[in-house]
Order: C-alpha cells, then structure tokens, then sequence
C-alpha cells in the first residue's frame, strides 16, 4: 500500500516506520529540516510540500495536534490527492470537525477517517497503540492493514464520523478522573506512613484497579486542559450534566509529573496547597 505520513514528530516518525518495517511504500511530509533529514536517513522519502506528498499515496495519516492543523492538512491533501484517496485523521480533536471534515473529503471525491488513538508515545515506539476509528466500516477496513501496523491493541471501530473521537473524549475523562482519585487515595496513605508505592502494588491486585495507577509513572500531564475543554463542551452542547467532570478540569490544571513522583517515592509531598507529611506512631500514623 503507498502511504502518506503527514507528521512526523515522535509519533508519526514512529508509525512511518512500523509501516515500512511491515513492507508498505512511505513516504513522509514535514516542515522542520531536523524531521526531514531524521526521515531521509530513516529511508522515508521525506518531503516538505504536500503538494507532493499528495501524488505520492492513497492513504494519508495526518498526525498531527490541534484541530486547526488537521483542518489545514485535510483541506490540502484533499484538494491535491487522486481521486478516491483515503485520509485518516490520527490527532486527538473534536467529534464535530471531524464531521466537517469527512463532508469536504466527501464533497471532493476523497474518503475520510477518524483514528485517534491511545497509550501515547511509548505504544507508538513500540508497535502497540489501540486506534479508535470512526468512519463507515467498509473504509475503516480499508485502512486496518495499515493502522495494524503499529496498533497491536487493536484498531477499533466504533461508529460512524465522530464517535472515535468521542471514546477518545470517554478514555481521556477517565484518565484525568483516575489521576485525581489515584493521588487522594494514595495520599491518605502516605499521611498514614504507609509507602505510597507499596500500597499503589497493593491496590493494582485490588478490583479498585485502573489502568492509569499502572501506567501512572508515564503519565506526563500534557494535554490535560485540551482533553477537557472537549469533554466539558460536548457535555454543554447536548446539556448532560457532569459535576465530577467538572471538579476534574479545575482540579487536574494543578498536578504534575513531579508531584507524582514526589507522592509515589519521596519522602513528603504537597497536594491541593498543603503539605502532607507521614505521621509517626506518637502522631497516629502506622
């Protein structure tokens, strides 16, 4: 299959290469000199006009981040691309461009699909991303021998244009609640002068286990305003009411990586504006 990669920062760089590994024709589109020549030397036929990307494939993966980018690489690929080619929107964005999106691509005789995906930078090096695709399922299946190539998860329809952002938007809400809920467990904990790693091993046997308290040490606290500002719109436009929703996008601007790290191995940390300090047995603790 002749493939287009427009992106190609870490995660698309990493997915270019799956998909040559795995036999495909690759070529890549990106504006930096440092990514075309990491993509030269990489074998990935790089370019910097995607007007010349756009003669090169019939399946594009346009990995890029905001919604403002993927609006611009859409519109060019689907105004210069061969009739019937295919573009797969890989970036974590809003349901409704989406829907904006596909209805060009269609208008312009190009087919369009959604595929963001999850389990970030490290499934993306590795192979094993899950895609959440959108789209009709017969060209969701046209564009699974590529998307396989770098999701061992799987690559997942969920319905039609739009609903692949929306289970992006469902995972994303869970993630920032877990971390939320994660922290003030495990700070009670460390209060309490149990080992806040310890009891972390304890509860991933426990059924209160979730796949954020496992990957927890990766989780790098970067997208976490964007993820919410998408939940808490799609929640205001159809008017669902989602108070815990809502205490997360205030609460999760304040977390960071280092306050994890500090929760999970240092000797004290701070939470919410206070310092919490293991208690002695003279002070109650355990």
């Amino acid at each position: 299959m002749r493939i287009g990669v427009v992106g190609i920062g870490a995660m698309g760089f990493a997915m270019a290469k799956h998909l040559k590994d795995n036999g495909h024709e690759v070529s890549t589109c990106a504006r930096s000199a440092d990514k075309l020549a990491r993509a030269e030397e990489a074998g990935l036929n790089p370019t910097n006009k995607i007007e010349e990307i756009a003669k090169q494939a019939d399946l594009f993966l346009a990995v890029v981040n905001t919604d403002d980018q993927t609006r611009e690489v859409t519109e060019a690929l689907s105004r210069h691309a061969e009739e019937g080619a295919m573009i797969v929107a890989m970036a974590t964005n809003h349901p409704r461009t989406m829907q904006e999106l596909a209805k060009l691509c269609a208008e312009r005789g190009k087919r369009f699909v959604e595929s963001p995906f999850v389990y970030g930078g490290s499934g993306a090096e590795a192979g094993s991303l899950l895609c959440l695709c959108g789209g009709s399922e017969e060209d969701v299946e046209w564009a699974r021998p590529a998307l396989t190539c770098f999701s061992s998860r799987g690559v997942e329809h969920v319905g039609p244009i739009g609903s692949g952002q929306l289970a992006k938007a469902c995972n994303n809400l869970l993630h920032w609640v877990h971390c939320i809920s994660n922290f003030e467990t495990l700070v009670l904990a460390k209060r309490f002068g149990v080992d806040a790693q310890r009891m972390r091993e304890v509860l991933l046997k426990c059924p209160a286990y979730n796949g954020t308290l496992d990957r927890w040490d990766t989780t790098k606290f970067t997208w976490q305003e964007k993820d919410m500002d998408v939940t808490m719109e799609l929640a205001q436009e159809v008017g669902v009411m989602l108070p815990m929703a809502g205490l997360t996008d205030q609460m999760i601007k304040v977390l960071k990586p280092k306050d994890v790290k500090e929760l999970l191995y240092g000797p004290e940390c701070d939470y919410m504006g206070v310092h919490v300090k293991p208690m002695t047995k003279e002070e109650g603790g355990l």
